[in-house]
């Protein structure tokens, strides 16, 4: 049976590009991050990388991982992030860069590692305690 004798058309879609994953994390951001084959477009939370990290040492540190392994322009970087602040959340882009990266290639591994960039940071803010005003912050002592 053809085309016009079952009345149905059959399109033709476009093989879509493979998506390498990766997850980072930094104080209390979650970021997940795709990387493909492209131009070297980096979009966070759907803005532009320069839109989005307003400091000059965020988008250095998003940038690093592809500095590192050489591959600056051959990626296009789609992120989503959630929590925490403007730092934070360029931490744990780029860890998900990294670890995105490794998936793609193996052998990169020792250059992330060498500039730190697969170490998750865990400082992470400590927590209120009752009977302080802060996490340490005691109460003013009087003395009358």
């Amino acid at each position: 049976m053809s085309e016009e004798e079952t009345g149905v058309e059959v399109v033709e879609t476009e093989v879509p590009k493979e998506y390498f994953w990766g997850t980072g994390r930094r104080k209390t951001s979650v970021a997940r991050v795709r990387l493909r084959r492209g131009g070297g477009k980096i979009s966070i939370n759907g803005k532009d990388m320069e839109e989005f990290c307003t400091e000059e040492r965020d988008r250095l540190n998003v940038r690093a991982p592809f500095t590192v392994t050489k591959t600056l322009g051959m990626y296009d970087c789609i992120a989503n992030v959630k929590g925490g602040g403007f730092t934070g959340q360029a931490g744990a882009v780029t860890l998900g860069i990294a670890r995105a990266l490794i998936k793609i290639d193996e052998n990169s591994v020792g250059a992330l590692r060498e500039a730190g960039l697969l170490t998750r940071d865990p400082r992470m803010k400590e927590r209120k305690k009752y009977g302080l005003h802060k996490a340490r912050r005691a109460t003013q002592f009087s003395k009358r």
